[in-house]
C-alpha cells in the first residue's frame, strides 16, 4: 500500500492536471488530488440527493448517529451539502443508547462532540426507557448467539420513537454501497427473494411511520472509513472525529461473513459492489411470491404483518423469562403466549413500556 502512495503521488491528478494525486479511488481506480477528492465524493452525493429527490425544503431530517465513520461523515456532508446548495432542511441528530457498556457508553461522548463541532441539535434515546432492557442485560440472559436479532428488532424501532420525538420528516442513515451489497448477498442467501426489492431501494419505509434515506448508496465504504493501511480516505482527510471500535457483542454475526466476501470480490474486480447492488434492483418477484401484508400490532401500534410486532414477541420472551421465543420465523404467538405479560411472575413487566412508549 505504502507503494502505491509513492506511485500515486508521483503523478499528477487525472482530473485537474495540475497537483500531485494523492489516492487511487477504490470505485473508479482514477488517480486524484485531495482537493479534487474533496469534490467529486460530495458531488456525486449531492448528485444523488438531487437525482432522487430525496428532501424537499424545510423539511426536518433526522440524521441516524451513532458515532461511527459512516454516520460522522453522513453528518458532515450533509450539513455541507445543506449550507452549500441551500437544501433547506432543518438537521437533527439522532441517536440510540442500547445499553452497552465499553462502546456504545463511549460511542456516544463522539456524538456529543460532534453535537457542538456541526452545531446539530441531540436526541439520545435508550433500550432502557423505551423497553425495560439494555443489551448488557439481554446478552446476561441469552448469551452471544442471537443477541443481534434482538438490537435489530429494537435499534430499528428505536430510531421509528426517536424520530418521531423530532417530529422529523425523514431519517438518513449512513448506510454505504458496502452495506447494501451485503444485504442483498444475505437475502439471497437465506432465500428471502421478497425483501430484495425493498433493501436496495435508497428511501425506504415510505408505508411506515417515517420513510429512511441512504444517501451512501452509491459510496464505497472504502473512500469513507480509515482503513489500516489505507489512510487517504475522507474521515482522514477532513480529520472527522468518529468512534472506530466495533460492537463487542458482534464478532460472530451472519453479515460478518458476507462482508468479508464481498471484500474479496471487490480486491478482484473493484466494480463488484454497485454490479450486486444493481442485481438486487433488477430482480423480480415472481406473482407466486407472497408479500406480507402490512399492519400494526395489536399491542404498541408499531407497524407489523402480524398481530405482535416482532419486538413485542421478543420483550414477551425476554419478560417471561423464555428467551427464544422470538428467533427464527415464528409467524405469530400461540394461545399461551398471548396472555398478558402481567399474569406470568417474578419477571419484569412491560405494561406502561408498551414496546416503545414515547412516555419517558
Amino acid at each position: 500500500m505504502e507503494e502505491n502512495h509513492k506511485k500515486a503521488g508521483g503523478r499528477l491528478c487525472c482530473l485537474c492536471n495540475r497537483r500531485r494525486a494523492a489516492l487511487k479511488r477504490p470505485k473508479t481506480l482514477e488517480q486524484i488530488c485531495r482537493e479534487c477528492f474533496y469534490e467529486v465524493f460530495e458531488e456525486e452525493i449531492h448528485q444523488v440527493i438531487v437525482e432522487n429527490q430525496l428532501f424537499k425544503p424545510s423539511e426536518r431530517i433526522g440524521i441516524g448517529a451513532s458515532g461511527g465513520k459512516d454516520s460522522t461523515v453522513l453528518a458532515y456532508v450533509l450539513s455541507e451539502l445543506n449550507r452549500r446548495h441551500n437544501y433547506g432542511l432543518d438537521l437533527f441528530l439522532l441517536s440510540v443508547d442500547e445499553g452497552i457498556t465499553g462502546y456504545r457508553d463511549d460511542s456516544l461522548e463522539t456524538v456529543k462532540r460532534n453535537e457542538i463541532q456541526y452545531g446539530l441539535p441531540l436526541k439520545i434515546v435508550s433500550y432502557k426507557d423505551l423497553y425495560g432492557w439494555t443489551m448488557d442485560e439481554i446478552v446476561k440472559m441469552i448469551g452471544l448467539k442471537n443477541n443481534c436479532t434482538f438490537c435489530g428488532v429494537f435499534r430499528r424501532q428505536a430510531l421509528d420513537r426517536g424520530a418521531a420525538l423530532l417530529k422529523v420528516d425523514k431519517l438518513v442513515t449512513g448506510h454505504n454501497a458496502d452495506d447494501i451489497a451485503e444485504t442483498v448477498l444475505l437475502n439471497i442467501l437465506r432465500g428471502d427473494i421478497a425483501r430484495l426489492s425493498r433493501c436496495t431501494s435508497i428511501t425506504t419505509g415510505e408505508d411506515g411511520p417515517i420513510p429512511r434515506c441512504k444517501p451512501f448508496k452509491y459510496t464505497y465504504e472504502k473512500e469513507i472509513v480509515i482503513y489500516p493501511y489505507d489512510m487517504l480516505t475522507y474521515a482522514y482527510f477532513k480529520k472527522l472525529d468518529y468512534f472506530s471500535t466495533e460492537c463487542i457483542y458482534s464478532p460472530n454475526a451472519y453479515r460478518g461473513f458476507a462482508r468479508e466476501f464481498i471484500k474479496d470480490l471487490e480486491r478482484m474486480r473493484p466494480r463488484a459492489i454497485l454490479d450486486i447492488i444493481k442485481s438486487g434492483e433488477d430482480f423480480r418477484i415472481s406473482m407466486s411470491t407472497k408479500m406480507p401484508e402490512q399492519g400494526t400490532c395489536e399491542r404498541c401500534g408499531y407497524i407489523s404483518s402480524q398481530k405482535w410486532c416482532k419486538a413485542c414477541i421478543l420483550l414477551e420472551g425476554l419478560n417471561k423469562g423464555l428467551p427464544k421465543l422470538g428467533i427464527g420465523r415464528s409467524r405469530g404467538l400461540d394461545n399461551n403466549h398471548k396472555k398478558d405479560v402481567k399474569q406470568s411472575n417474578g419477571t419484569k413487566n412491560i405494561e406502561g413500556k408498551q414496546c416503545g412508549s414515547l412516555d419517558f
